[in-house]
């Protein structure tokens, strides 16, 4: 960022509500996935970002996405700084700070459009010449690597995460380096709409988390959890995470969403390409006293929303970010879900309806007993495996509704499929595709790989 004129300057609340209001979209209904992986190695090496003698890294699966598949470099951070990412269209690819592989797709009028994207990227990766050959999972937790295995990928604010975030949760160094989630992204038309939108999907997340929870692997070891991610995000820095108490009550505006945020310690503050830690200051403070002889700007704020990380957040879209990484059939599903919900006014009010009402107490108390036990976790006098039980044909209905046709005339329900057996049965993601896999079995690397490959 170059240096900022007066105009940019925010100059109260409601510059910190533009960001939100420029992006009402009332009869915009489009949807987009931010899909993570983990990357290994035939022998069950990490990827790191730099390539050595033994095996690739980042930058020659860069090299060939250029030169193969037309992507682009994203400008770096400083000139002459090293390549962090692609571009191509309207979709990026990116990294998380341990060399998780990310596409951060297009917005999409509909789900054919994204599950397209997927496949292609798929393929995409899966023609890299790579030796020895590497494999993206769809996993959340990386099975193997320990921190001792990983390199940092060098972006500029990791650094200053790396040093803080650890202060403020005994998960954090994990949650950058080891997890990888899929998250979907959606419009919203107005302040009433995205609140309303917010706290529906607040309440359906944790149950969203048990369905999709696909991570019992760590250090090698399997894990009496279903997802170790969920219980990474368990570990992290309260002043940024969870399930947003305040968005559970009636008449919540986003003014109490952007308070929240203005309370949270900010993380840095750029000025052309340098990011300097600003950890001391929150951006209430920022705003009311400066950093560095710097004055608070819209593009800090954006930035600084962000470095937010609640389970479902909003900033330009609402974004739902609360499952593990799962292989490509699986990630569709989850953006079908969270569709059919959150565009969908009678599924969006059965949400409201059945799970709600319970709370964000009653939720937030239940967060690790799903991570360990997935649907079977009782609440109240059912179980959250009955509440999707309730819910799932009003999304499956919502779907049809959209009447949204692909080339074989197909309608969008069928990206729900996957979800049907898991649902009757009380089972998460790593119960279809981990069912009898032990790490002590022979052959048990290739078999993991076979089954959560992306």
């Amino acid at each position: 960022m170059t240096a900022t004129s007066q105009d940019d300057l925010l100059q109260g609340e409601g510059d910190l509500l533009a960001v939100f209001e420029q992006s009402f979209r009332p009869s915009k209904r489009a949807v987009g996935i931010e899909s993570e992986r983990v990357a290994l190695f035939d022998d069950g090496a990490p990827l790191h970002y730099h390539s050595d003698p033994a095996r690739p890294g980042v930058d020659a699966i860069f090299a060939q996405l250029i030169e193969r598949h037309g992507w682009t470099p994203t400008a770096p951070e400083s000139e002459g700084g090293p390549v962090l990412g692609l571009e191509r269209a309207r979709a990026n690819i990116t990294l998380e700070p341990g060399s998780q592989f990310e596409l951060s797709g297009a917005p999409h009028d509909s789900l054919h459009g994204l599950q397209a994207e997927l496949s292609q990227h798929r393929e995409e990766m899966r023609s890299l010449s790579l030796s020895p050959k590497l494999h993206m999972l769809g996993l959340g937790f990386q099975p193997y690597a320990t921190q001792g295995d990983l390199d940092w990928v060098p972006k500029s604010r990791y650094p200053i995460m790396r040093e803080y975030l650890p202060t403020r949760g005994p998960r954090a160094l994990d949650m950058m380096r080891r997890t990888a989630t899929v998250q979907a992204n959606f419009d919203f038309g107005d302040e009433r709409d995205a609140m309303r939108k917010l706290r529906a999907a607040l309440g359906l997340s944790s149950a969203v988390s048990g369905l999709f929870a696909n991570s019992p692997m760590k250090d090698g070891v399997r894990q009496p959890v279903k997802s170790e991610r969920a219980l990474v995000w368990l570990g992290m820095d309260p002043d940024r995470t969870g399930l947003l108490p305040f968005a559970w009550k009636k008449g919540a505006a986003l003014s109490d969403y952007a308070q929240w945020a203005l309370d949270a310690p900010m993380f840095l503050v750029k000025r052309d390409g340098v990011a300097t830690q600003a950890t001391t200051h929150s951006f209430r403070r920022f705003m009311a006293e400066g950093f560095n002889g710097h004055r608070a700007t819209a593009y800090d704020w954006e930035t600084h929303l962000k470095t937010m990380f609640p389970e479902v957040r909003l900033a330009r879209t609402l974004e739902v970010r609360g499952a593990d990484s799962v292989p490509l059939p699986y990630a569709v599903a989850l953006a079908a879900l969270w569709t059919a919900v959150l565009y969908d006014d009678a599924a969006l009010t059965a949400v409201e309806e059945t799970f709600v009402p319970f709370g964000h107490d009653a939720w937030h108390a239940l967060r690790p007993r799903i991570a360990a036990e997935g649907l079977h976790t009782p609440i109240g006098k059912t179980t959250v495996g009955a509440l999707l039980r309730s819910v799932l044909p009003v999304a499956v209905e919502a779907l049809g509704r959209r009447a949204l046709l692909d080339a074989d005339g197909q309608d969008e329900r069928r990206y729900l499929d996957p979800l049907l057996p898991l649902v009757a049965d009380d089972r998460s993601v790593t119960d279809a595709l981990l069912e009898g896999w032990s790490p002590e079995q022979p052959g048990a690397l290739a078999s993991l790989m076979a089954r959560c490959e992306f």
